[in-house]
């Protein structure tokens, strides 16, 4: 049987926002990212995600890697420390890139719907249900 070589895509903008999905589409990645969303600003040490998440160390190193192959998340060294958050930038054009074309078919004018959030707007707290 006959091999082929591998084919490279372009990364396009379908590309990498299926990408960051993907590596969101898991419930300890979403929650990293979560974490560190509200962190944004510093981020968090290794440590502080174990201790705050409850999570082993080698699980955290696992999907700490995964949502850096996705883009979603940078890393800071200081000194012996390793500081994690997300890269903002990206979150806001994965939020664009899924609401670029919010109400486009039925013209501008008459999109009443806020198709993308305010960055950085709190919301009221949720409500549990029982």
């Amino acid at each position: 049987m006959e091999q082929r070589a591998s084919e490279t895509r372009p990364v396009t903008d379908a590309v990498r926002a299926v990408m960051a999905l993907a590596a969101l589409a898991q419930e300890t990645r979403l929650a990293i990212f979560r974490l560190l969303v509200e962190h944004a600003r510093d981020g968090l040490t290794p440590g502080a995600i174990v201790l705050k998440l409850k999570l082993p160390p080698a699980t955290l190193s696992f999907h700490l890697k995964e949502l850096a192959n996705a883009g979603l998340i940078e890393d800071r060294r200081d000194c012996r420390f390793i500081w994690y958050r997300p890269d903002v930038a990206a979150m806001n054009g994965l939020i664009g890139y899924l609401t670029e074309n919010c109400c486009r078919a039925s013209g501008a004018e008459a999109c009443v719907t806020p198709c993308a959030p305010s960055a950085c707007k709190p919301t009221s707290a949720r409500k549990r249900s029982k």
